[in-house]
């Protein structure tokens, strides 16, 4: 069974560091992209990072970039994203999430995510406010 758990969220003041990691099961992470997205009270799902499963290429939303960077460990077959210098405004519910069915040069390159992933963890809650 095809499993995404995601944890390490949190509450942090403004400048602050959080590092999230998305545990893949019932698959082999390292053979497939990971995105992760967001989504705040009221907005929209927002695609801030991923990394694909070919070259490793990243990729990061204008709001995040310079501040965020995504990881991948295979042997623990889990992702992660390392967040500093925190905002306000990166205060959401994160989500990872991976596909099987789309071509793998489709889901995830330096400048494009794509938002149609099958499958998405339950997500993390992240707070930044002082």
């Amino acid at each position: 069974q095809v499993q995404l758990v995601e944890s390490g969220g949190g509450l942090v003041p403004p400048g602050g560091s959080l590092t999230p990691s998305c545990a893949a099961s019932g698959f082999t992470l390292g053979y497939y992209a990971i995105g992760w997205f967001r989504q705040a009270p009221g907005k929209e799902r927002e695609g801030v990072s991923c990394i694909s499963s070919s070259d490793g290429s990243t990729y990061y939303a204008d709001s995040v970039k310079g501040r965020f960077t995504i990881s991948r460990d295979n042997a623990k077959n889990t992702v992660y994203l390392q967040m500093n210098s925190l905002k306000p405004e990166d205060t959401a519910v994160y989500y990872c999430a991976t596909d099987f069915t789309v071509y793998p040069g489709q889901l995830c390159s330096s400048t494009y995510i794509y938002t149609g992933y099958e499958y998405w963890g339950q997500g993390t809650q992240v707070t930044v406010s002082a």
